[in-house]
């Protein structure tokens, strides 16, 4: 019998680092591949949100009709019973896509709004940059 403790016995007192808490929120909802969000936001079905800081969309651009909303501010925007939300968070049954610059703040920006009740929210896989890879729209 091993000593090791396995990932099932970490000591709960023991910080969990960043890449075990990733895992951990990533396994709480499904992702989106870039064709997949382009083709839900065109048919209206969801809502893209750049949470990308102002230098990175003046360097690299912006995916057109993605609402930016940077990140300090997207729990406030972004909740239907709150009193700075934008006209868009019309309920907590909207779909949206949250995009960083490589996926990686996107995923804890989604699981913040599922805490908000917003079940429907999702991450971008590899961000802004995978969706520009993948050639679809940014101007």
């Amino acid at each position: 019998m091993s000593t090791t403790p396995g990932p099932t016995d970490r000591d709960p007192q023991q910080p969990l680092g960043i890449d075990a808490l990733l895992e951990r929120v990533r396994a709480g909802y499904e992702r989106i591949e870039p064709h997949e969000a382009h083709e839900a936001a065109r048919a209206g079905d969801a809502l893209l949100v750049d949470i990308r800081y102002a230098a990175l969309r003046e360097r690299d651009g912006f995916i057109p009709g993605a609402l930016v909303v940077e990140r300090n501010e997207l729990e406030w925007r972004l909740d239907p019973q709150g009193s700075h939300r934008l006209p868009e968070a019309t309920s907590h049954a909207l779909r949206i896509v949250v995009i960083c610059n490589e996926g990686y703040a996107s995923s804890l920006a989604a699981q913040s709004l599922h805490q908000l009740g917003l079940h429907r929210a999702t991450d971008l896989v590899g961000g802004f940059q995978a969706w520009r890879g993948a050639g679809l729209p940014v101007v």
